[in-house]
């Protein structure tokens, strides 16, 4: 059993028995989906099972699915800071992204700020609002985020008369620079604009406090750093929204009460913006994963971890001739992009995968190779990462060694 209390000697065992999936290799792509504990999937196969034998049509599923949905809202309002009367359930940050980008009453002309770092989860609402609606998106070019104040000195020329949105990552899905949240807010605000962020690679690996940033809109995935399934997750939405009734979209969950002549009264809460119905095996797993990691593994430890072992690894791999490291060490969550002199980045990823099981990703547009170190990643295995990112650094695609001659960088987790 995993406790909060446990001395990391025991503690990380114990993690990983509960994260099969660790087992499979070096698991460096959490910022993609993260490893689903045990727990989670049986909760799961059970809920699936009781779907299975029972049916689910009569008035005490749809009880138990309302409670779900309650307990999930719960759980994920408790990581960010805030009361689950805030939080809508979603099935993706993009839903999320969605939700805050359609709840302005959008105009020709109007004007939608963004940066050059964005996820299309986030950029392909605005798209859709600049197509249908002649909005002139503005993308606020933050070079990869290394430096704050620069971000927000950009920020400060983008944001002009006329915007009624800025949308922005909190941790940028590219280079993994964590962004001046509340600063751009604060901005954004004093000149009438609304704020929405996608906080899906900074819930789960860093601290966050919603309501402290000071965003209007905070949407949130199921599966990355919260270890949930897939399909499922949430949007912060704060009050300065909640008398807004403009939605992405409507339907049974979105009221209160609606009669055949459709008067209705929306809830006057964030259950407004659920439009549609939830697989209810995934709401619960989505509410057991982030109980798991709130009540068994600890915030502040994973936090803590996540925070040390990804700045050691950035600090690791900078070391190494011939690689460079786009994520700033002195603004980083959990991610560490970086790219290797003489190699695509895809050729050098399945080198790197081959040699040392590797789990991780490219990032395309910048031609990179991105990681993800979670809290359940060993020293060892972040060693071993490195000494095959210095062998593949150290030749070229033609030069490499037969992959026999360095079958121990395979060895086993420590």
């Amino acid at each position: 059993m995993v406790t909060p209390f446990l001395p990391d000697d025991e503690k990380i065992p114990a993690i990983r028995e509960a994260l099969p999936s660790t087992a499979a290799g070096i698991y460096l792509n959490t910022g993609t989906a993260g490893p689903l504990p045990r727990e989670t999937a049986h909760a799961m196969a059970e809920a699936e099972a009781w779907d299975l034998r029972t049916g689910r049509a009569d008035l005490n599923f749809y009880k138990d699915s309302v409670e779900r949905k309650a307990e999930a809202r719960a759980s994920i309002a408790a990581v960010l800071g805030t009361d689950p009367s805030h939080m809508a359930l979603t099935h993706a940050t993009t839903d999320g992204m969605n939700v805050a980008t359609w709840a302005v009453d959008w105009r020709a002309g109007d004007v939608a700020v963004t940066t050059n770092l964005e996820h299309p989860g986030g950029l392909g609402p605005l798209w859709a609002v600049r197509e249908r609606y002649g909005v002139e998106l503005k993308i606020a070019d933050i070079g990869m985020g290394a430096d704050p104040a620069n971000v927000l000195a950009t920020f400060d020329r983008a944001i002009v008369p006329g915007t009624r949105l800025v949308s922005l990552s909190h941790v940028t899905w590219a280079t993994g620079a964590c962004l001046p949240i509340r600063e751009i807010a604060e901005l954004a605000h004093s000149r009438g604009a609304l704020v929405a962020i996608d906080g899906a690679q900074a819930v789960g690996a860093i601290p966050v406090a919603v309501e402290e940033l000071g965003a209007d809109f905070y949407a949130v995935p199921g599966q990355k750093w919260l270890l949930g399934p897939e399909g499922m997750g949430a949007v912060y939405c704060a009050d300065s929204v909640l008398d807004r009734p403009r939605l992405a979209f409507a339907g049974y969950s979105s009221f209160e009460s609606m009669d055949l002549a459709a008067e209705a009264k929306l809830w006057p809460d964030a259950r407004r913006f659920e439009g549609v119905g939830f697989h209810g095996p995934s709401v619960l797993g989505f509410a057991r994963s982030v109980a798991w990691l709130s009540m068994f593994v600890g915030w502040q430890w994973i936090h803590d971890r996540i925070a040390r072992m990804a700045g050691e690894t950035a600090a690791m791999l900078a070391d190494a001739p011939g690689v460079e490291v786009l994520t700033p060490r002195e603004n980083m969550a959990g991610l560490v992009t970086f790219r290797i002199a003489g190699w695509k980045s895809t050729s050098a990823l399945r080198e790197l995968s081959q040699r040392t099981l590797c789990i991780a990703r490219t990032i395309p547009p910048l031609d990179a190779i991105r990681i993800s170190v979670g809290f359940f990643n060993t020293d060892g295995e972040l060693r071993r990462f490195r000494d095959g990112v210095a062998l593949v650094a150290e030749t070229t695609p033609e030069t490499i060694p037969h992959r026999a001659h360095i079958e121990v960088l395979r060895g086993g987790v420590d």
